[in-house]
């Protein structure tokens, strides 16, 4: 400790606890120095000994590093960890780091100076090969001071997969040769560079060791009771140690927010290492109030490891008495209400530029996108690892592909989030600039994330590959199902492995109108437009890789649903059903049932279909190849049951009536408004904010899949829903926060709203991880309030279905604009559908 002080004082290094001295054991590997102990007892030749200052904690955002100084350092370390090939990465992202490190070295781009400095210094293993490439990128950072060089390299290498990644050879119960790390989440598994696995602190209870054994105990909710201890064979016990060592001070350094207190000493010995990390309770402090900031989660915790529930797993478990999703959204009005004066005081305080509520729903739908990609990179991965569900090749290919677009996006927000912090003004960041614009953020991201377009590539792969193994793995298959009953998976479950690729065609959707809001002489303007470019190229080269997965997407949704019918994903399929003669009485258009060849979902909605027993409610699906009507079931699963399958190969559409081989006839109806409904079908009039119980039965049966699916509210609510419907709410995703009226009273309450999927999701909070309600949005109108409704306020928006009726609240006139927009685009379809409905009997029958 008296060496590694004196050094400290040498260099007048004040932020020192991020960083240790190394030194080469007689095998020549780097061994950390141990400050508590003398170095005689640690070094053999202490006065032939090379030491050298590296960095030993790398934090989740080094640009929140408050010195300078400490900044270079960490700069010079991510330069260290590419000459020695530790920092594995493609040739452009290598390329692009040593391009900064070249323009903090020797200044602006010249091409001479350029040529000699890298013949003299080696930056890259294969520097050769890239040189032309470095120095192109170089010629753009012009201006940039050697601060500014050192803040992008922190930038560029945290959002790298082995950025601060040590290895430590091991091999798993099986002989496989793999990698253990730690890192300030939490232990992490490699084979090769690949990272297959990672257990966050919040699932480990203990680390040991046992000879060369290394052993992880993790958290019974985790495994289970009965494989809560995996094991890992390293090459000696001294490495066992080492490694043991360096999880506890990591673990230390980035989770406790108090020391441990040392237990009192056995009279005679002890058992057990008496290894202690200590540092710095500042640096601990200001991890922990970065890191560690407690999230609203839905089960409680247990253990000294357990001090972030943002990153917890919770048992798999029935939902119970949760509340429809086709139920008015009963939220709590106690507590929850902000009062109007402070609500009217932060509004004065932000902004009201255009731009900069623009830029703010680039922020709030990135929090949305973020907590999506935790339901597979968190909960969804947490389940399978439970029961051991997922084979080894699926659980490689799934969470390889999605774990570095997480890393990635988490650092984008944080990004996002820094600089709206600038722009509003509340941030105490001591930096000078013009901080109120977003299109330097957005282009520097846009760019990086070209590097992730071979892993939204093999989307494909992993969609269609999981759900082989669900019908495969019976064991998957029950844990898949029960999974889309928790209620953080509140949409169904592939539907989430969508989200990275339909993130791409917001950020255009929102870059478009920035550029539309902005003169072209204004100073964001240009990287607006150039970030634009970015992701429009991305977007085109994924367009119809998209337009197949979601396809893909909604017949395995629909294959889940429907009890009768095996084959809807089978390639080729062919329908063995016999042909019908189906007379459709005032029917919907007749590009209801197009003609194509191609197998895609086209549309579902509810018609009337005449029998025996007089007119029954049936739900229609309609594919490119054949066209099913179904009726709802009564058992605990609750699943639409396939009646008939209609070929459409060889059918004619002529005035709505379609002909066939005639075996059957078929009177179909769509209004229902006149027609008596029979006992067991549910009324969406009969729900109400004060009884909830007429429309929880299908969720109290433990059934495998959601009331809230756009097969179930077209159910209810008579309507009618196609695949460009469902692309267009995709395009037209919002969240923010919302002031909603009480339906009693004057007060407002603040919550989280999230529409996606046709359906507005309310939080009390964008950190929750669940919702607290759900309103389907099928069949409302969107509004401005009347004079009846006597509420005098700005930007309030009215939503109605029949009786319901609320109200909702934005905080400026863009977003009240956005919600507006995005509403209307959710109710359209089945709005104009209505216009074609008769009201009543005497209509059919040409009446008034």
């Amino acid at each position: 400790q008296t060496f590694y002080s004196e050094v400290l004082r040498r260099i007048n290094l004040i932020e020192s606890d991020y960083f240790g001295l190394e030194f080469q054991n007689l095998q020549m590997k780097w061994v950390w120095l141990e400050p508590t102990k003398l170095i005689v007892k640690q070094v053999r030749r202490p006065m032939n000994t090379l030491f050298r200052l590296s960095v030993k904690f790398f934090p989740p955002d080094p640009g929140q590093l408050q010195e300078e100084f400490t900044r270079y350092l960490f700069s010079l370390q991510i330069k260290r960890d590419l000459i020695e090939g530790r920092l594995n990465c493609t040739e452009n992202t290598a390329a692009l780091l040593a391009s900064h490190l070249v323009q903090s070295e020797i200044g602006d781009y010249d091409d001479i100076a350029d040529r000699e400095f890298l013949k003299i210094n080696k930056l890259l293993p294969y520097q050769e090969r890239v040189q032309e490439k470095i120095m192109e990128i170089h010629r753009r950072h012009i201006g940039q001071t050697p601060a500014e060089t050192d803040f992008q390299v922190l930038e560029i290498a945290r959002k790298l997969e082995m950025y601060g990644v040590r290895f430590h050879p091991a091999a798993d119960r099986e002989g496989t040769k793999i990698n253990l790390a730690v890192a300030h989440m939490g232990l992490q598994v490699f084979q090769g560079h690949t990272k297959i696995n990672t257990f966050n602190w919040s699932k480990i209870r203990k680390l040991s060791f046992k000879r060369k054994q290394f052993l992880i105990k993790l958290h019974p909710e985790v495994h289970g009771p009965h494989q809560d201890t995996l094991e890992f064979l390293m090459g000696s016990r001294d490495q066992c140690k080492i490694f043991w060592k360096n999880c506890v001070e990591h673990h230390s350094f980035f989770r406790l927010l108090d020391q441990p207190q040392p237990k009192s000493k056995a009279i005679f010995f002890s058992r057990g290492s008496s290894f202690r990390y200590r540092c710095t309770r500042v640096i601990i402090l200001m991890w922990a109030i970065y890191y560690l900031i407690p999230q609203p989660s839905p089960f409680n915790t247990k253990g000294p490891l357990c001090l972030s529930p943002s990153f917890q797993m919770s048992t798999l478990s029935l939902p119970g008495q949760a509340p429809s999703p086709l139920q008015s959204p009963i939220l709590n009005e106690v507590d929850t209400a902000r009062l109007e004066e402070d609500e009217e005081g932060r509004r004065k305080r932000y902004p009201t530029d255009k731009a900069y509520f623009i830029a703010k729903e680039i922020l709030t739908t990135e929090r949305t996108y973020l907590k999506d990609l935790e339901v597979i990179t968190v909960w969804f991965r947490s389940a399978v690892i439970k029961e051991n569900a997922m084979p080894e090749g699926l659980m490689t290919l799934l969470f390889s592909n999605i774990d570095p677009i997480y890393e990635f996006h988490r650092g984008f927000l944080k990004e996002i989030d820094q600089r709206l912090a600038l722009w509003e003004g509340r941030s105490n960041a001591h930096v000078k600039g013009d901080y109120q614009r977003i299109g330097d953020v957005m282009l520097r991201n846009m760019c990086a994330l070209k590097e992730f377009t071979g892993y939204l590539q093999k989307h494909d792969e992993v969609l269609t590959e999981l759900e082989k193994a669900t019908k495969r793995v019976k064991k998957l298959e029950t844990v898949y199902k029960e999974f889309e009953l928790q209620k953080v998976c509140y949409l169904p479950l592939n539907t989430f492995l969508l989200k990275p690729i339909q993130r791409l065609m917001h950020y255009k959707l929102i870059l478009e109108r920035l550029c539309k809001h902005y003169v072209p002489q204004h100073r964001d303007y240009d990287d607006c437009k150039e970030a634009l470019k970015e992701v429009a190229e991305i977007a085109a080269q994924l367009q119809s890789s998209l337009i197949r997965l979601e396809n893909f997407q909604k017949l395995t949704e629909l294959q889940r649903d429907l009890i009768g019918i095996e084959n809807l994903t089978a390639p080729g399929r062919v329908s063995s059903a016999p042909h019908l003669v189906v007379q459709l009485i005032v029917c919907y258009p007749v590009h209801f049932f197009p003609l194509l060849l191609l197998q895609e979902f086209i549309r579902e909605g509810c018609l009337y279909k005449l029998t025996k027993k007089g007119l029954q409610q049936r739900m229609f699906f309609l594919f490119s190849d054949m066209l099913l009507y179904t009726s709802k079931g009564v058992t605990a699963t609750n699943q639409f049951k396939v009646h008939g399958q209609l070929p459409l190969h060889g059918m004619i559409v002529i005035h709505c009536v379609l002909l066939g081989c005639i075996q059957k006839h078929l009177n179909i109806f769509p209004n229902p408004e006149f027609l008596n409904r029979s006992s067991d079908e549910v009324s969406l009039e009969q729900e109400s904010e004060d009884d909830m119980n007429s429309s929880r039965c299908s969720l109290d049966k433990q059934s495998h899949h959601r009331a809230n699916t756009t097969m179930h509210v077209c159910w209810h609510r008579n309507t009618s829903v196609s695949m460009s419907d469902h692309s267009l709410a995709v395009e037209n995703q919002l969240s923010g926060y919302l002031l909603r009226k009480f339906k009693n009273s004057n007060g407002w309450q603040k919550l989280w709203v999230v529409f996606t999927n046709f359906c507005l999701f309310f939080y009390k909070t964008h950190q929750d991880d669940f919702p607290l309600a759900s309103l389907p949005l099928l069949g409302y109108t969107v509004s401005t309030p009347g004079d009846s409704d006597s509420i005098h306020k700005e930007y309030v928006f009215k939503l109605q279905f029949k009786s319901h009726v609320y109200f909702f609240r934005a905080e400026s006139e863009y977003t009240f604009e956005r919600w507006m927009e995005v509403i209307k685009s959710a109710a359209s379809s089945a709005g104009r559908m209505s216009l074609l409905v008769p009201k009543g009997p005497a209509e059919m029958n040409g009446g008034s």
